[in-house]
C-alpha cells in the first residue's frame, strides 16, 4: 500500500479529532465578521468550500482567494490561512502584508514552520500532517475543522461526525469498475461542493496524470456537457440537479451521483480513485511528478 492510500484511509478518525479541536479554539471566525479564506492549490480549493458553507450558516460574508491573487486592499475583519507545510511563500508573504491590519489565523499540520510566526494565531492539526506529496487528509481535516466551528447551523449539511460515519464507508467499499475504466472524469458540484469537485480534479492530475475538468453543475450543460460520452464520467458532490442524469445519459456518459454521502466523504473516493489510476499506470502516488510538498520561491 503507497503512503498516500495509508493516510487516506485514517480520514474518519482525523475528521473526528478536528472536530474535537475546533471546540477547543478560540481564534475561529466570528459570527457577523467579514471574512475572507485563503490558501494555494488543494488549500485555496478547501477554502472555497470552507467559505461557501459559512455563508449558507448565515455567520457572514465570506470570500476565498488564492493567495497570490489576494486583494490586500479590500477590508476584511479576519483572514483565514490554510497551509499544510507552513511554509508556503504565496502565504506568507500575504500573512505578512496582513501584519497589524487584520486578524490572522492559519491552519497548519507542521508547528516547527514560519507561519507560526506569520499570523496572529495559528490551529496546529500535526495529527493531520503527511509524508505524502499528494494531500488528502489534511485538505479534509482542515476543512472539518473549519466546518465544526460553524455548529449545527449549515442547513443540509450532516455533522462532522455523520460525515465521519459515511467516510469509513468511503474508506473500504470497492470502486466501481465504470470509474477506474474510464478515459476522462468530469466532477462537479454546487455550493460548497464546487470547491470538493476542484480539489477531486486536481487530486486525479496530480496523482495519476488523469485528464479531469471541474465546473459547477449547474454549469455542465453551458459547453463542458460536449465532453461526456461513452467510457467518461460526470461525477456529482452532493444534491444532483434536475434533468442532469437524463442529460448525461442521453450523451452516453456515465453518472456518479451519491447523493446519500457527505459530500466531502465521497471525495474520499476520488482521491481513492487518484491513487487507483496512478498505480495502475505504475506511478508512484506519493510522490507525483514535478511537484514537491511545498512551493517556496527564491
Amino acid at each position: 500500500m503507497s503512503r498516500t492510500a495509508a493516510e487516506i484511509a485514517t480520514q474518519p478518525t482525523c475528521w473526528r479529532r478536528a472536530a474535537k479541536a475546533a471546540a477547543d479554539f478560540d481564534g475561529l471566525p466570528r459570527p457577523g465578521e467579514r471574512v475572507a479564506v485563503t490558501g494555494c492549490g488543494t488549500s485555496w480549493f478547501m477554502a472555497i468550500a470552507y467559505a461557501a458553507l459559512r455563508e449558507a450558516a448565515g455567520q457572514g460574508e465570506t470570500d476565498a482567494f488564492a493567495s497570490s491573487e489576494f486583494p490586500v486592499g479590500r477590508p476584511y475583519d479576519r483572514v483565514v490561512a490554510i497551509t499544510r507545510s507552513g511554509t508556503t511563500t504565496e502565504v506568507l508573504s500575504l500573512l505578512g502584508d496582513l501584519r497589524g491590519t487584520t486578524a490572522t489565523v492559519a491552519l497548519t499540520a507542521d508547528p516547527k514552520t514560519p507561519v507560526m510566526d506569520a499570523a496572529d494565531q495559528v490551529a496546529v492539526l500535526d495529527f493531520a500532517d503527511e509524508e505524502s506529496v499528494v494531500q488528502t487528509r489534511f485538505a479534509t481535516t482542515a476543512l472539518a475543522f473549519l466546518r465544526a466551528g460553524l455548529g449545527d447551523g449549515v442547513p443540509g449539511v450532516k455533522s462532522i461526525a455523520e460525515a465521519a460515519v459515511d467516510a469509513e464507508l468511503a474508506v473500504t467499499e470497492p470502486l466501481p469498475e465504470a470509474v477506474l475504466g474510464a478515459e476522462q472524469w468530469t466532477f462537479l458540484g454546487r455550493g460548497w461542493t464546487y470547491g470538493l469537485a476542484l480539489e477531486a480534479g486536481l487530486k486525479m492530475r496530480e496523482a495519476a496524470g488523469a485528464w479531469t475538468e471541474a465546473y459547477p453543475a449547474m454549469e455542465y450543460r453551458h459547453g463542458p456537457i460536449s465532453i461526456t460520452g461513452p467510457g467518461r464520467v460526470a461525477w456529482m458532490f452532493g444534491t444532483l440537479p434536475e434533468g442532469l442524469a437524463g442529460d448525461v445519459d442521453r450523451v452516453g456518459g456515465h453518472l456518479v451521483a451519491r447523493q446519500d454521502a457527505d459530500p466531502l466523504a465521497d471525495l474520499i473516493r476520488a482521491q481513492r480513485l487518484a491513487v487507483a489510476l496512478a498505480e495502475a499506470k505504475g506511478y508512484d502516488p506519493d510522490r507525483p511528478r514535478n511537484l514537491s510538498r511545498s512551493v517556496i520561491l527564491s
